[in-house]
């Protein structure tokens, strides 16, 4: 049985829990406060010398870390991920927006709103990371005004990677009336019988 280790209210780690029930995997979670430090004590630093989670640890012990790239082992021989070349590309075109375009200004703005109680001193930050994120939703909206998913007519990985912090973006106080797709699109991936919700 795998063995995730992560922070339920973290969108990475959510990424490989939704992941996990959407194939009808079975796992143990094993539950790491990020705020608290846990993730730089040595124990955990043995598993990702990098410190951060989510952390799949395999059957044998040996652990993955960076959320996209336990997706991408997880979905290998599955339909989350398109054998065909183009698809695939595409499938990691939105993987790396994510990380480069989305999740440092999406998930960064929830934190300081969420977590920090948007403090004056993050102020600054703050709107720096509003203008962003909303430069990654319009980019996002414009493609799911062209197909139902990311990547096509189905549900993939790339999906699921954007799906994470795009359906917690109000916590980080982004107003999302203004994209109909995205709103289209975040039913409709709740909608696999078996979505599982962040905080379930």
């Amino acid at each position: 049985m795998y063995k995730v280790y992560g922070d339920y209210r973290s969108g990475n780690c959510y990424k490989v829990k939704l992941m996990l029930h959407l194939l009808g995997r079975d796992y143990q979670w094993v539950p790491v406060d990020i705020l608290s430090g846990e993730t730089r004590e040595p124990a955990f630093l043995e598993k990702n010398p990098n410190g951060k989670v989510p952390v799949l640890e395999l059957e044998d012990g040996s652990t993955l870390w960076e959320s996209n790239a336990i997706l991408n082992y997880l979905a290998e021989g599955t339909e989350l991920l398109p054998r065909e070349p183009r698809l695939r590309t595409q499938v990691l075109q939105w993987q790396f927006f994510e990380q480069y375009s989305h999740e440092p200004y999406v998930a960064v703005a929830r934190f300081i709103q969420l977590y920090q109680g948007l403090p004056e001193e993050c102020r600054e930050e703050y709107e720096m990371c509003l203008n962003l994120g909303h430069k990654a939703l319009r980019v996002m909206e414009k493609q799911l005004q062209s197909t139902p998913y990311l990547v096509g007519d189905s549900c993939t990985i790339a999906d699921i990677a954007l799906y994470a912090y795009t359906h917690v973006a109000d916590e980080g106080g982004f107003d999302l009336s203004g994209y109909p797709a995205i709103l289209a699109w975040l039913r409709r991936v709740a909608s696999h019988p078996r979505y599982v919700g962040m905080f379930d």
